[in-house]
Order: structure tokens, then C-alpha cells, then sequence
């Protein structure tokens, strides 16, 4: 399915879900149309790992990087840094220079995947999220991203939380690329993000309900 078509699917849904809570007069209730699309985009999310070839425009992209540092944080440090990554010939060096690192043996050698374009599961827009170590960072950063990937959805746009890439970018053979995303001194790289159109439409996995409990 195209981008153009699929946000228009999304817009549908929308669209859909306000018509069903229209009152007999004709009037919309506001107030529960806005909150049932935001439950909508929070139930309707999945981790995508296809995507369409294009980068996901500049404009959009600060959006959701400002919803992303409005998450709540601990006292307010807010000990993330941010850096976004859409230049292609960064990511396919770095790609290639992971795949010369890898055993072809390897059981999960992306090699043998014909669809493979890059480490980020080809994704065409990659945000890394480096932290400061402190004693709520590791929540507050993943609170960042939460934020991030859910106002991406609302856009059409796909996303997945990364930290298998992790491990090869801290690695002395990859330092150029890390180094070049400029962190600041003290802050230590904590997952990747990739964004882009999707190119799938996973179902959601079984969530255990039996979880959740009230305590009375």
C-alpha cells in the first residue's frame, strides 16, 4: 500500500470513529472524539520492520522530536541528546561496515535476507538517543521515545526501537560514526530509533491482561 493511501486510511479511521460518536441532534462531542483518537493511536501502533525508500520529511520530524523532549523526566534534567540521522551514504557505510564484521555462518547473517538495505531495519530515518547517567535516565529516555513513537503514528509514520545496533556502534571499528554524532561528553549512546512510511501492516502480539491488577 502507498504512503498517500495509507494516510488516508488513518485519516478514515479518524474520520470514522467521530461519526460513530456523533449525537442525534447532529452535534460531535469534541471532547470524546479527541480522546478516543488518541486511545485509537496508542492501540493501533506497532513496531514496523519494512519500510517505503523515502526519508520522512525535515517538518514532521520536529514535531515528533518536540513531542518526544515534552515526556515527563525526573526533576525535570531531561538527560537525553538527541541526534537524526537521514543521510543516506551514513547509513550504508555504517551498514556495510557492520556486515564485514559479521560472520557469514552467522544464523541471523542479514546477508541472507534479500530485502536487507540496512541494520536499522531499513529504515530511512534513524534518531539516536544518547543519555547522562543518573538515577531515573534510563526511564526518562525511554519515556523520550515513547513519546516520539507514538506522535509518529499519529502522522502514518512507523517506527522501531532499536538496541541490537547498539553494541556494534559503541565497538572501536564503528567509533568514527559514533564520533560523529557529537554527543557530549559524559553522555553514553542508549538505543536508536528507526522512522519511515510503512511498508507492512503487523497484527499486535497477545497482551497478558492477567497483569494488571487492582489492589483494594
Amino acid at each position: 500500500m502507498k504512503r498517500s493511501a495509507k494516510i488516508l486510511c488513518l485519516l478514515g479511521l479518524s474520520f470514522l470513529m467521530i461519526s460513530c460518536n456523533e449525537q442525534q441532534n447532529g452535534t460531535v462531542n469534541q471532547e470524546i472524539n479527541k480522546e478516543q483518537i488518541v486511545v485509537d493511536n496508542l492501540m493501533t501502533r506497532r513496531s514496523i520492520r519494512a519500510y517505503e525508500d523515502e526519508i520522512v520529511p525535515r517538518d514532521i520530524m520536529n514535531v515528533i522530536l518536540e513531542c518526544g523532549i515534552y515526556a515527563p523526566n525526573g526533576m525535570n534534567k531531561q538527560p537525553w541528546e538527541i541526534r537524526v540521522v537521514d543521510d543516506q551514504n551514513y547509513i550504508k557505510e555504517l551498514t556495510d561496515l557492520y556486515l564485514s564484521d559479521m560472520d557469514d555462518d552467522h544464523p541471523r547473517n542479514p546477508k541472507k535476507d534479500p530485502n536487507f538495505r540496512n541494520m536499522f531495519r531499513n529504515a530511512p530515518t534513524i534518531v539516536f538517543i544518547a543519555m547522562e547517567p543518573g538515577f531515573c535516565s534510563q526511564v526518562d529516555c525511554g519515556l523520550l521515545a515513547g513519546n516520539m513513537v507514538n506522535a509518529a503514528w499519529g502522522y502514518g509514520i512507523g517506527s522501531c526501537i532499536l538496541m541490537a545496533p547498539i553494541q556494534f556502534m559503541k565497538s572501536e571499528k564503528a567509533k568514527p560514526y559514533l564520533d560523529k554524532l557529537s554527543f557530549s561528553e559524559g553522555y553514553e549512546l542508549l538505543m536508536a530509533i528507526g522512522f519511515g512510511y510503512p511498508d507492512e501492516r503487523p497484527q499486535a502480539k497477545p497482551r497478558i491482561y492477567e497483569k494488571i491488577k487492582f489492589i483494594d
